[in-house]
């Protein structure tokens, strides 16, 4: 039998529809990210960006629609999704007794991932010298927040989500973690930014969506194009642009589709 071909697709969503007890977290959302894009996610508070990328990540299950994640259905290869997916979420879920390069540690060991990057992620972060021996409870929120980036960095998962990356952040840190996103990118990452700020993500997303309501509602292609000139109208989201794609590994499974 000859080989499953990559997917085209890092992210595939059809109608999906997830619910927290009988409220739609998504109501119907239909989004196709190719494999090597980075994408801007907009919308007011309450729109379901964090609920989709939640759903992306494997952590929400959807209760109906189609749903494919690197090629994969994450319901049913829920343990390979997480090692392959990294989230940036709002919290930075550290152990406050664990000291910084312990909290590091042992988040890239329970993704599964090599420990070989971490040296490098934490030089990258600022992360060092006595910083690495403090214990996360006497860490600010900016330096929380870069130690969670730093996970992300030794992990080099194949899909990013970041949900508002830059919250917490100085300047200085704002524009290393674009740098980091470009990188990411450029070696092959398939990067989603939700953010309410546009501005620190535009410059580095081939397009940008817009949910409102639990939906795709528009979409605008963005960069040096004439799309992305001031005053040009959203797309709707039926019209979407080509997809760029590039190469993955075969899969080892299918989609999921929940009746």
């Amino acid at each position: 039998m000859a080989p499953a071909a990559p997917p085209t697709s890092a992210l595939s969503l059809r109608n999906v529809v997830a619910l927290s007890g009988r409220f739609p977290l998504l109501a119907g959302v239909d989004l196709e990210v190719a494999v090597g894009e980075t994408v801007l996610v907009e919308g007011p508070n309450g729109a379901g960006k964090t609920s989709l990328l939640r759903v992306a990540a494997g952590l929400v299950p959807i209760a109906s629609g189609h749903l494919s994640v690197l090629g994969l259905d994450p319901e049913r290869y829920r343990t390979t999704v997480r090692r392959r997916v990294g989230l940036l979420a709002h919290a930075s879920h550290l152990y406050d007794d664990l000291t910084v390069r312990e909290n590091i540690r042992f988040a890239v060991r329970a993704a599964g991932a090599d420990t070989a990057r971490i040296d490098g992620a934490c030089d990258r972060l600022g992360l060092v010298g006595r910083l690495l021996r403090t214990p996360a409870a006497k860490l600010s929120a900016g330096q929380r927040r870069r130690v969670a980036l730093a996970v992300l960095v030794a992990r080099a998962p194949e899909l990013w989500l970041l949900d508002e990356p830059h919250a917490g952040l100085d300047a200085g840190a704002r524009r290393l973690l674009n740098e980091l996103i470009a990188e990411a990118n450029a070696a092959g990452a398939t990067v989603v930014v939700a953010s309410h700020e546009p501005e620190l993500v535009a410059e580095l997303a081939s397009r940008s969506i817009t949910v409102t309501g639990g939906r795709v509602t528009a979409e605008r292609t963005l960069g040096p194009t004439a799309a992305d000139a001031p005053g040009a109208p959203d797309t709707p989201a039926s019209d979407a642009v080509a997809l760029r794609a590039a190469p993955l590994p075969p899969p080892d499974g299918g989609i999921a589709h929940v009746a």
